[in-house]
């Protein structure tokens, strides 16, 4: 199978699993700009279960969508465990889903990243954050190839946590 075919399936399994549990997921991104949200509406019956999603790119934007702390945002750049983590837990509130995913970090190397490529992203799941994670990349990525990777990443992550829950279930 070539990897085209792997992320339809992954799509697919996505798309299939939120039907069955009758759940619902919402998505806010800052580092992926968008690249989840395109994923999740080429799912399979997607306005079944992805309520909608948003790109908050600005410090001052998720301070006012997503209620983050504005003195701790300032302090690390808006990218952070805990700021990924607010953003997850809010953005939910906001399309009043079951599941929501966050990402923030760096695609380019700056300053303010130690002149590093890094993303966190959390998932939220009833009101709690299930898993929050940090990715690296080589600080010679290139920046649409490194949102490219966040996202597939991201989506095979979430996968698992669906797994997970199913088996609980």
């Amino acid at each position: 199978m070539n990897s085209i075919e792997l992320q339809k399936k992954l799509l697919e399994y996505i798309s299939k699993s939120l039907m069955s549990t009758d759940e619902t997921i919402s998505i806010v991104e800052s580092v992926t700009s968008g690249c989840l949200q395109l994923a999740f509406s080429q799912m399979p019956n997607a306005s079944l279960f992805y309520k909608g999603g948003m790109t908050a790119y600005t410090i001052l934007e998720k301070v006012r969508l997503l209620n983050v702390d504005r003195e701790e945002a300032e302090e690390c750049n808006c990218v952070s465990e805990n700021i990924t983590e607010v953003m997850a837990l809010n953005v939910a509130k906001l399309f009043e889903s079951d599941w929501s995913i966050a990402t923030t970090g760096y695609c380019l190397p700056i300053r303010n990243s130690e002149y590093k490529i890094f993303a966190y992203f959390s998932f939220a799941y009833k009101g709690e954050v299930i898993l929050t994670k940090k990715l690296e990349l080589h600080p010679k990525t290139q920046a649409l190839n490194a949102q490219l990777y966040y996202t597939e990443f991201i989506l095979g992550c979430f996968k698992s946590e669906i797994n997970k829950m199913l088996i609980l279930k």
